[in-house]
């Protein structure tokens, strides 16, 4: 049995709330997450539901300070000490289909969670009671390690498919195990993610990588026939191995769980770097790298991600690979502006976490030099070294003030004088740049000459 002083004291906000609907007469409680999570023993969130027998207009009538977020659903906004707290009538499915549901009010709070998706999801506590409300059995399947649906497991995902993806995701959160006609029903029902919208599948892989450990829900997405549906990329991952390592997806997945959940685009960069093996004769002229960056943008553009967010990951997956070596400084310097439009600290986390899995391996501390790499580069960035045209101190209108003609040529020249400086940032000053810039026109109008190098 589920010992009740495990779950959450309301703040006094949530107390607040619930005591004035209860003093109106409208049996209310605290429901969701936040009540899921206390049982688990997880580290609650921040945010109390609160259900209640209360019409919309009841509650609006409660309370002065109200948003109206969802009337016709029943859901209103109570703000409380600057927090706003949601506040929605208990309900009871008429008729579902897919993610539109005919639903009505009701007056009892075990209707409501009897329209809920899996058990533990379907518990009520009343925090001033003191009371839990499990008539399904959430608290002794979430003690058992089980995941089970709410009343008949295919009517429930046939209500809405996303519950399938959902269900993935709270087996692998909470460590649970599929109660077997659940699983049934689930992989039974696959086929119809194809119809959810993109930014629903992309909403849950997002919720999977800010977990402890993405890998087990990712892992029951294989296990489900899920990812050849979806992901058909990472599907194309799973047993290929390469040179004798781990096949990419079991590495990708390993690499997820190590990189840190607060940069969840490095995360989702670990998990689309394996995916730049091609389909026979597709793009195999490409490095693998080029083709993973490729495939990573597409994937991301086909869920709806953000352009920055796509453009940041791509960029990631094509620079997987380790830097230069950190004692030769121009090569440094190169691969910096090379790479100037990722972002470094991200693909230091996707290192750390390679070199973390080959330690697993056996490899001789590849951490260490990961570290290196990364102080000589965060050196040469405080250093602030000219990098890109932009950054010298002799500009395409300097050249034309100097005499040169507007054109190609221009852009040899400043071509030039960004290679002296990559090599030496000591040269990047304009009277310097400018004696450069005429021995390299001469130089050009004599071939046989040999430009020199030093200053």
């Amino acid at each position: 049995m589920t010992d009740e002083r495990e779950l959450p004291a309301a703040p006094d906000p949530v107390r607040w709330v619930i005591q004035k609907l209860e003093r109106a007469g409208f049996e209310t409680w605290a429901v969701g997450g936040i009540v899921r999570d206390a049982l688990a023993r997880r580290r609650p969130g921040a945010d109390w539901d609160l259900a209640t027998r209360a019409r919309p207009e009841q509650v609006r009538a409660v309370f002065r300070r109200v948003v109206p977020i969802g009337v016709e659903h029943g859901t209103v906004g109570v703000l409380a000490r600057r927090k706003m707290y949601e506040v929605t009538t208990f309900r009871r499915d008429v008729e579902t289909f897919g993610r539109r549901a005919t639903v009505e009010f009701a007056d009892d709070i075990d209707e409501d969670l009897a329209r809920r998706d899996f058990t533990i999801n379907a518990i009520a506590w009343h925090p001033l009671r003191r009371e839990m409300r499990d008539p399904f059995g959430g608290a002794s399947d979430l003690a058992a390690g089980v995941l089970r649906t709410v009343g008949d497991a295919g009517t429930r995902f046939a209500e809405d498919f996303l519950r399938i993806l959902r269900a993935l995701r709270f087996a692998g959160r909470f460590v649970l195990a599929v109660e077997p006609e659940t699983w049934s029903a689930l992989c039974g029902h696959r086929q119809h993610l194809a119809d959810l919208s993109p930014e629903r599948v992309r909403e849950e892989l997002t919720k999977i990588l800010g977990a402890a450990r993405p890998s087990r829900a990712l892992s029951l997405y294989a296990a489900a026939g899920v990812l050849p549906i979806l992901y058909p990329e990472l599907a194309r991952c799973v047993h290929r191995r390469e040179e004798g390592r781990l096949d990419a997806w079991s590495a990708g997945l390993q690499m997820v769980d190590i990189a840190s959940r607060r940069y969840p685009l490095a995360r989702l960069a670990c998990l689309l770097a394996g995916i730049g093996v091609p389909a026979r004769g597709v793009g195999e002229e490409l490095p693998p790298t080029e083709r993973a960056g490729m495939r990573a943008a597409a994937l991301m553009e086909r869920l709806r991600y953000s352009r920055a967010d796509t453009e940041s990951v791509s960029a990631l997956v094509r620079t997987v690979a380790p830097g230069p070596e950190i004692g030769v400084r121009p090569a440094l310097r190169r691969w910096l502006r090379q790479t100037r439009r990722v972002n470094h600290r991200h693909l230091f986390r996707i290192w750390i976490a390679r070199a973390r899995l080959e330690a697993a391996r056996g490899a001789p501390s590849p951490e260490r030099a990961v570290l290196s790499r990364w102080k000589a580069i965060r050196a040469e960035l405080a250093s602030d070294p000219p990098l890109t045209l932009a950054d010298l101190a002799l500009s395409g209108r300097d050249l034309i003030e100097m005499g040169m003609r507007p054109g190609p040529g221009l852009g040899d020249v400043l071509a030039h004088l960004l290679d002296l400086v990559l090599d030496d940032p000591s040269l990047n000053r304009g009277s310097i740049l400018a004696r450069r810039a005429r021995r390299y026109l001469d130089d050009r109008a004599q071939p046989s000459a040999t430009p020199e190098r030093s200053a």
